[in-house]
């Protein structure tokens, strides 16, 4: 059972159940409300209205059963309080680096693998980028193999 356990930041958890609250307080009760409406109209054969309604119906059925399975096997994971994952990459650290061949630096954080957006530099913790930043410390040099060449970056902060 453990080994079925997803990782998650409390932020990234927090996210999740946000969604969650939305899609069945709010959302669940207006598509309701929309397939009503468009069952007053009549023929429900031809009604487009009544089968997108049904459509986005369940769709948000859909989604709410994703989220409810992600949560249910979420496992938080914050190591901002332990004196041990000060200094160092771990889970959930949020780690500035610079690019020792471009120059150009940016602040990637750790996080699950349903959580990872790299629109928001948020990278999965499976990623080859993660893999190799994990353990390391501020100053360490990270070599990792991108699609475009080997890649060197150095460690300048880490925040949790």
């Amino acid at each position: 059972m453990a080994e079925d356990l997803v990782p998650f930041t409390k932020a990234g958890y927090d996210r999740l159940q946000a969604e969650l609250a939305q899609l069945k307080n709010i959302e669940r009760h207006a598509v309701i409300q929309d397939i009503a409406t468009a069952r007053s109209h009549g023929d429900l054969k031809e009604n487009a209205e009544y089968s997108a309604a049904r459509e986005k119906q369940g769709f948000i059925e859909g989604r709410i059963n994703e989220l409810e399975g992600q949560l249910s096997r979420a496992n938080v994971l914050d190591f901002s309080s332990d004196p041990a994952a000060q200094g160092q990459v771990r889970f959930g650290a949020k780690v500035t680096v610079e690019d020792l061949n471009s120059g150009d630096k940016k602040t990637l954080h750790v996080v699950g693998d349903l959580e990872a957006d790299i629109k928001e530099n948020r990278i999965s913790l499976s990623s080859p980028i993660a893999k190799a930043l994990l353990g390391k410390k501020i100053d360490d040099i990270v070599e990792v193999q991108a699609p475009k060449g080997l890649i060197e970056y150095q460690i300048l902060q880490i925040t949790y």
